[in-house]
């Protein structure tokens, strides 16, 4: 859809997964997207069945907060059902940076088979938009994972991470993309071994919210067009309680492709960067009203899903 929320759908192509349910595609350089986000619908031709996600086209320069989800808001995300409790106030503090107009990036070494869960997870707690990113299946070592994904952001796509939260196994990973102590937030008990290398949240998120507040440390981001550009408020898909009791709806509605926040994670070609423009596209995975899909990002391919 070029002009959400309400313009026609465009056709774009007509394409075949690979052997793993994945799809890549790049848009035609005469068909480029300015900077905003667009929802994109893939229908399979047989039965009619459909995924929803986001294409989101940002400026260079483009800063995020990015959040590990196991460990930090909740103890586990299960894909057989259960519904772990969020820690308290951990859903303001990430909608504190997006209203500052930061892009906010959720990541998790969880394999992609467990997308759609997760997402619908993020959706029933209101936890605001973002990109997902999660495993390519099941791998050895998912903190590497994390780290790759981040470089990626910052090295092929110039976008800036302004903070990050995350449990204690996260350290080495922020540390890895050069983060300074004052910019990694870790909630989980103080040790000597890290207690130089980060800032814990030892009250937990309200109390680290209001600190945030008082000293501002917390400045809006910079880049206007990126703010005036991000959608906000949160996941919401309705029916949430149904849609994870729902095993049918569930079978039916999972995404073709590994991307952002469903139970694959993949990352979608898109377009080439444009020196002039100064544009990338990143895949952005967003729980799309009761079924949801994501983009997964290759490297050397600036756009994707959201």
């Amino acid at each position: 859809m070029t002009q959400p929320p309400s313009g026609e759908w465009l056709y774009l192509d007509t394409l075949v997964t690979n052997s793993s349910g994945r799809v890549s595609y790049t848009i035609p350089e005469t068909r480029r997207l300015g900077v905003g986000v667009y929802p994109v619908k893939m229908v399979v031709r047989g039965d009619h069945t459909f995924a929803d996600s986001y294409i989101t086209v940002l400026p260079k320069g483009t800063e995020f907060v990015v959040f590990s989800i196991d460990g930090s808001f909740a103890a586990s995300v299960s894909i057989m059902g259960s519904d772990p409790k969020v820690r308290a106030g951990a859903v303001d503090v990430v909608r504190h940076w997006q209203d500052l107009g930061y892009l906010i990036i959720y990541v998790t070494g969880r394999p992609d088979m467990q997308k759609q869960r997760v997402v619908a997870w993020l959706a029933q707690h209101n936890f605001p938009h973002g990109v997902v990113s999660f495993c390519d299946g099941l791998v050895h070592d998912p903190l590497r994972h994390k780290a790759n994904f981040l470089k990626l952001l910052i090295s092929e796509l110039h976008l800036r991470v302004h903070a990050a939260y995350g449990s204690t196994k996260d350290v080495a990973v922020y540390s890895s993309i050069s983060l300074s102590p004052m910019q990694i937030y870790i909630v989980g008990r103080p040790t000597k071994k890290l207690q130089q290398q980060c800032q814990f949240i030892t009250d937990g998120y309200a109390a680290h919210l209001a600190q945030l507040k008082f000293n501002h440390r917390a400045r809006p981001a910079r880049n206007t067009a990126t703010r005036m550009a991000l959608r906000k408020g949160s996941f919401g898909l309705p029916g949430q309680g149904d849609f994870l009791r729902s095993r049918n709806h569930l079978l039916r509605t999972i995404s073709a492709q590994p991307s952002g926040p469903g139970l694959r994670h993949e990352r979608t070609h898109g377009q080439p960067d444009s020196e002039q423009r100064g544009q990338r596209s990143m895949s952005m995975a967003a729980g799309c009203w009761g079924r949801t899909m994501a983009g997964r990002l290759e490297p050397g391919a600036p756009a994707g899903p959201k």
